[in-house]
């Protein structure tokens, strides 16, 4: 045995694994089971070792992102001369990751700390599901960030902006609420005069 197996590899486990070795899906409950691929089947456990410093670096990374990201918010949101549609996308990719690190750190230091997925099925599927969430949202920030400084050093400073920079505009100028309700009602007369 080398040393960096798990003791727990000497005594006999009633094991879940179809294919009779010892893997790192061995400690899976077994009502989550049925989620797992059979590729990881393959791989042996991790070393302990190396749960304690995921965690370690989760406490670190999470708590400096949290911090940054919350700045940046911060700062946008305050400083009207950095209020415009081009500054509207960095703020987003920072919401975005702020809340990409608020929803997906604390489970993981919660799992890194017990060695697997304790949380449940159902939360794993939320877990799941806020990690491709705000990763989406992030790369598509990233996207027209991208669009934007591309037209900006292509066309120069006098570039004509965007069709969807107007609304853009229109969501910083007058508010968020502007976006998420149409600007036909925003406008509309009262029906009783």
């Amino acid at each position: 045995m080398s040393s960096w197996n798990s003791p727990v590899q000497d005594t006999v486990l009633p094991t879940t694994n179809p294919y009779g070795n010892y893997t790192v899906v061995d400690t899976v409950p077994e009502s989550m089971l049925h989620m797992v691929h059979s590729h990881w089947y393959q791989f042996p456990p991790m070393n302990p070792l190396w749960y304690g410093l995921l965690g370690f670096w989760m406490t670190v990374m999470g708590t400096l992102s949290v911090a940054g990201n919350f700045v940046v918010i911060w700062v946008f949101m305050n400083t009207k001369s950095l209020r415009t549609p081009a500054n509207l996308l960095v703020v987003n990719l920072a919401i975005s990751d702020f809340f990409m690190m608020v929803t997906m750190t604390p489970p993981l230091l919660v799992n890194a700390y017990w060695g697997t997925w304790v949380l449940g099925a159902f939360f794993c599927e939320i877990y799941a599901f806020f990690g491709s969430f705000f990763g989406c949202v992030s790369i598509w920030s990233m996207v027209f960030i991208t669009a934007d400084r591309y037209n900006v050093i292509v066309k120069g400073v006098s570039a004509e902006p965007h069709i969807w920079w107007s609304h853009v505009e229109d969501c910083w100028h007058l508010g968020f609420h502007s976006c998420l309700v149409p600007s036909s009602l925003l406008r509309m007369e009262p029906i009783c005069t």
